[in-house]
């Protein structure tokens, strides 16, 4: 790898990380009603995938992939999987500060290094499970339950984490045969179709500025997802993957600049607890895949 690709590779994190926080940024403006009324999250997604889309598919004709043969079960699944998460996160992004809804999203690795275990037959060692631990306790700490301050919205943020992890697994078992940009058309063809019939009963004509912002949703995820394979195509995986919880930090700063909301030291505290446990189990994946495999028995 050159010298200069880990700067630039860092780079493109960051900005990948930017993308990220805005696309739920937008979403929550639409969502709250900041720039008209109140959009429903199901119409949001629809945008979401709707715009991902038309992004992606000049890309698949200038490819000349076809969709001959595809697994549509298992991409079904994925799309329903990620049709929901994207619809709680955004739901949970009107009820409570960006950041507490983007940290508690932190826990999809957590949740679908548990699911693994019993769909892909994975084995997951104490490390593991201490980075979960101190994951989910952050989960906890900004959740809240039994207490006054119990966060429906936070609840709905966890739900939308379990949904991802449900996405992950899908997507590491497709790409086991798919390609990514073939994997990126279908599952938004396929998603786009879901929002599609979810958001039919619930539909407004959205003014010029709202349909501007249901792009920005679209193509600012579309975007970010872009550059993190690029990046892990310059650097490895096991690099790029910790700046992804960079993305609490712009996601705070959007909500203060144009929300003025500044969450309160318990979120910090939470948040920090989910990034360490999720950071810590990404490094501890990393080492694993590094890690010599032991001879076959046999081999010379």
């Amino acid at each position: 790898m050159p010298a200069a690709s880990p700067i630039l590779a860092a780079l493109m994190m960051i900005v990948c990380c930017a993308f990220i926080a805005a696309s739920t940024f937008f979403a929550k403006m639409l969502g709250t009603g900041a720039v008209g009324e109140a959009m429903h999250p199901f119409q949001i997604v629809f945008g979401r995938y709707f715009f991902a889309l038309a992004a992606l598919a000049p890309f698949f004709i200038a490819m000349r992939l076809s969709l001959r043969g595809a697994p549509l079960r298992l991409y079904g699944a994925r799309a329903i999987c990620g049709t929901g998460a994207v619809t709680g996160l955004f739901a949970a992004a009107t009820l409570i500060p960006l950041a507490e809804a983007t940290a508690i999203s932190f826990l999809n690795p957590v949740f679908a290094m548990i699911l693994a275990i019993f769909f892909l037959g994975e084995r997951v060692g104490p490390v593991r499970w201490v980075a979960a631990a101190i994951a989910l306790t952050g989960g906890l700490i900004l959740i809240r339950p039994g207490t006054a301050a119990l966060q429906i919205g936070a609840l709905i943020a966890l739900g939308a984490a379990l949904l991802m992890a449900g996405e992950i697994i899908f997507a590491k078992l497709l790409s086991r045969t798919e390609g990514v940009v073939r994997m990126l058309v279908l599952t938004n063809l396929i998603a786009v179709s879901f929002a599609t019939l979810a958001s039919i009963f619930i539909w407004r004509a959205p003014t010029l500025l709202e349909w501007g912002l249901l792009a920005a949703v679209g193509v600012t995820m579309v975007t970010a997802q872009a550059l993190f394979m690029a990046t892990i195509k310059i650097s490895d995986a096991s690099f790029a993957t910790p700046f992804l919880y960079g993305t609490l930090i712009f996601a705070a700063a959007y909500d203060f600049i144009w929300f003025g909301v500044v969450p309160a030291p318990v979120a910090f505290a939470g948040a920090a607890m989910i990034v360490a446990g999720a950071v810590l189990l990404a490094l501890r994946e990393a080492r694993a895949h590094r890690a010599p495999r032991p001879p076959a028995p046999g081999a010379p």
